[in-house]
């Protein structure tokens, strides 16, 4: 085998000789000179050694400066993003003090607008009972007018006849019959003079009692667009919190109900109105101030409810996304796979935040979570972060929204520093950038 070799070598040393001519160096001493052959392979190896190395030495130095190059754009952008979103914060704060200004503007104008109607109401109530009296004098002169007309007619009927008496009677009979007549004509002309007081008296009530109406009637007009206009206000304002908590998947009407069993006492500038005790049912006008005042009621429940939901970010820190909500290709290798929150990538240490109030269930470590804690909220929400490098919470501690409750890590099932940052709802798993959206409302 081995002269097999050596004759394959020499036929390939013979082919290259022609292009890489052997080579000797010469090492001389004081006694003798001696040479060392460098025969055409073995140039041809030292050559190929030479361009891999340098050529190694290249495409290591084009990576690192790919890799400079990159992390430089990558700092860029992320700085970038962190101006955008700071403007984007600006912008929510300033909409925020905008939507505070012109809630406290439509409170004082609901208030003004309600002693208004306040007024109102009692200048119509009085208004009503005037129109009453007069409606009741006006039947009693039109019913002693129809008395009299009665008295009148029986009178002429009376005189009729005795006129047809005094034709067959004395002399005597007939003076005292003119008499009679004269006494009996006196009282008609009284009576008569009764009547036409009576009816002027009832024309003047009848005037007056229809510029009570116009005056109700225009009350009534002003009344109605006043309280449009309310209606219409407690309306633009109900509605962004509504779609906020339905954003979030909260069920709205269970949301008031329970935050009301925490609230229920009763009274004060919001109570429920009555303009009269006159009768037991309620009027148009006070039905649609009592639902309006609900609605305000409403507007400072949901108010409540957003302070006590986790609707904030758990990091104050730079971060970025790392995985989404959703189905995902498993970052271990284990093929597609449902993830129940949402990655958020940062340094091992940067602090995690409570995103609510709420109390400790679990702290410590869960298979997959690795170091987890888990806080339970009002309405039935839950919110899990996970993989954390130290916790600093225990079970049963009460948190509140901001507080720190560890550090970030990589514990668990990961493959690098990030916060798993999971929301659910009674026993469902929810996204939780709806609920950080919705926070955006809000803070």
């Amino acid at each position: 085998m081995l002269p097999v070799l050596k004759r394959f070598a020499s036929r390939i040393n013979t082919a290259l000789d022609r292009h890489l001519p052997e080579q000797r160096l010469y090492l001389k001493s004081d006694t003798q000179t001696r040479f060392i052959r460098i025969r055409p392979l073995t140039q041809l190896a030292a050559l190929s050694g030479s361009v891999a190395f340098v050529g190694w030495g290249m495409v290591a130095s084009a990576i690192v400066l790919m890799d400079g190059v990159s992390t430089g754009s990558g700092k860029m952008a992320a700085a970038r993003q962190q101006a955008i979103y700071e403007q984007h914060l600006n912008a929510i704060s300033d909409e925020r003090d905008m939507r505070a200004d012109e809630a406290a503007q439509a409170q004082r104008r609901f208030n003004a607008a309600l002693d208004e109607v306040s007024q109102m109401q009692s200048r119509l109530l009085l208004a009503e009972d005037r129109r009453r009296e007069l409606q009741a004098g006006l039947e009693a002169v039109q019913g002693m007018l129809r008395t009299t007309v009665d008295e009148r007619d029986a009178a002429r009927d009376d005189a009729r006849q005795l006129k047809v008496a005094l034709a067959d009677r004395t002399d005597g009979d007939a003076a005292e019959a003119g008499a009679l007549l004269t006494a009996m004509t006196d009282a008609l002309a009284d009576t008569t003079r009764e009547r036409d007081a009576a009816a002027e008296t009832a024309m003047i009530a009848s005037a007056e009692t229809d510029e009570l109406s116009e005056q109700r009637a225009a009350m009534q007009a002003r009344n109605d667009a006043i309280f449009t206009q309310l209606e219409e206000a407690v309306s633009t304002s109900m509605e962004p919190l509504d779609r906020m908590f339905r954003a979030a998947g909260l069920d709205t009407d269970d949301l008031l109900r329970e935050v009301r069993k925490g609230y229920s006492g009763a009274g004060g500038p919001l109570s429920s109105i009555s303009m009269s005790t006159m009768s037991a049912t309620s009027s148009p006008e006070e039905e649609r101030a009592n639902a309006i005042l609900k609605g305000l009621q409403d507007m400072d429940i949901y108010r409540i409810a957003a302070m006590r939901a986790p609707l904030s970010m758990p990091l104050e820190a730079r971060f970025r996304y790392s995985s989404p909500f959703g189905y995902r290709n498993d970052p271990k290798g284990a093929g597609r796979r449902f993830h129940a929150g949402v990655d958020m990538a940062a340094p091992i240490g940067t602090p995690i935040l409570a995103t609510g109030d709420g109390t400790v269930i679990r702290a410590g470590w869960v298979n997959g979570y690795g170091n987890m804690v888990e806080i339970r909220h009002n309405f039935g929400i839950e919110t899990r972060y996970g993989h954390m490098s130290k916790i600093r919470v225990k079970a049963g501690d009460k948190v509140s929204r901001g507080d720190q409750i560890g550090d970030m890590g990589s514990t668990g099932r990961s493959t690098g520093s990030h916060l798993h940052y999971e929301v659910r709802v009674g026993d469902k798993v929810v996204n939780p950038m709806t609920f950080i959206k919705a926070g955006k409302d809000v803070f």
